[in-house]
């Protein structure tokens, strides 16, 4: 009996210290891109510890703005994001015709639900 139990004891310490799937998964990394040749500059940044990803991205845009990106995602929130755009966007114009310029701001996107924010 005491063996029988030893082994079951055994059992739940190996379950517990060792879990299926991927619950423990853990990862951090980052990166960056500053070329100024072709003037392209990005970075990305991201955390996750089980089933909560954290992080963030930015970039510059070809109409002259700056993107900046933070999110999250876990099992209850789902993704969650929040977009903003800095600086004034410049659109050359045709031929002998002033470009536009346009102002943007910060847009919010989070879990649409189940159909993915479509309606039918």
């Amino acid at each position: 009996m005491k063996t029988a139990l030893l082994i079951i004891s055994a059992m739940i310490v190996f379950a517990i210290a060792h879990p299926h799937g991927h619950d423990n998964a853990h990862y951090k990394f980052e990166y960056g891109v500053h070329d100024p040749h072709t003037h392209d500059k990005k970075s990305q940044h991201e955390h996750r510890h089980g089933h909560h990803v954290v992080g963030g991205y930015e970039l510059k845009e070809p109409d002259g703005t700056h993107r900046y990106v933070k999110y999250r995602s876990g099992p209850h929130s789902g993704f969650e994001a929040i977009v903003e755009r800095r600086g004034h966007a410049h659109h050359p114009g045709k031929h002998g015709e002033h470009g536009a310029t346009s102002y943007v701001g910060v847009t919010h996107w989070g879990n649409q639900g189940d159909d993915g924010g479509h309606e039918d």
